[in-house]
């Protein structure tokens, strides 16, 4: 049980995100969310899912949740965003950074044959993955680790991908997976003197909202709910001896046979 433990996960206004909220909420966490969408607010998606519906989940099932509007490109906003948690809960135990970007053309109305290779699309992808994501993963942890350091103790997760490793996801995804992986390794090797352990998450194939409107296009007979990476995340938070993952990549799959939780479905 994560009782009195509290958390700060990124982009948890949907999908991934929003299922690691759930998963620590169901282990009696406290758990701050960002996101973009508010209620009452522009949607800049349009998929269902705001802030604030995450964070009421949270509460419904055990844990308590508290919603953060925040754009994390914006470095102000992520460090006020930190803030706030660490002077409300006077702690830190766990982070979060789900956030990313580069997906735009799924939203933009651009057809995906028209980027197909790296040199049909605009530069503005590869700016937004590393802006949204491996930026705004770096300024949070920044924001984050000097209260884990003072604890002597704290879990930071990188959401990251098999994209990192593999040549056929896309050169700016791909690139920005691979260097999240990296920062992650260099900073549990900063970290790992003063307790705080920092590793990289790989789910599975993931039956986020967005994935679930492709669904005739995707074969998702070995993917994953979004409430099993949470269980990936809690799992971990609430193991003792945690350090001894720090600086690697772990996978929910592996995780789940290791701790022996499961999905939901």
């Amino acid at each position: 049980m994560l009782e009195g433990k509290v958390g700060l996960v990124t982009g948890a206004s949907r999908g991934v995100g929003k299922g690691i909220a759930l998963g620590l909420g169901e282990q009696g966490a406290t758990v701050y969310v960002t996101g973009r969408t508010e209620t009452g607010g522009a949607q800049p998606t349009p998929l269902p899912g705001t802030v604030q519906e995450t964070a009421a989940e949270v509460t419904a099932l055990g844990g308590r949740g508290v919603a953060i509007a925040c754009d994390h490109r914006d470095d102000e906003q992520t460090r006020r965003a930190v803030r706030q948690v660490v002077d409300e809960a006077g702690r830190l135990d766990v982070l979060v950074n789900n956030v990313w970007g580069g997906y735009e053309y799924f939203w933009d109305g651009t057809p995906f044959w028209e980027e197909a290779g790296f040199w049909t699309q605009p530069i503005e992808r590869w700016d937004s993955a590393f802006q949204a994501g491996v930026r705004a993963h770096y300024v949070t942890t920044v924001a984050a680790a000097p209260t884990m350091v003072t604890q002597g103790s704290g879990l930071i997760v990188n959401v990251s991908s098999e994209g990192a490793v593999k040549t056929d996801t896309g050169v700016a995804y791909g690139a920005a997976k691979a260097a999240t992986d990296h920062l992650v390794a260099c900073m549990a090797h900063e970290l790992r003197d003063h307790g705080v352990t920092a590793v990289s998450l790989y789910p599975g194939l993931v039956r986020t909202e967005s994935v679930l409107r492709a669904a005739e296009y995707i074969d998702l007979s070995d993917s994953e709910s979004p409430l099993f990476v949470g269980r990936a995340v809690a799992a971990l938070a609430a193991d003792p001896d945690v350090t001894r993952h720090t600086g690697q990549v772990v996978s929910t799959a592996g995780l789940a046979e290791e701790y022996a939780f499961t999905d939901p479905g």
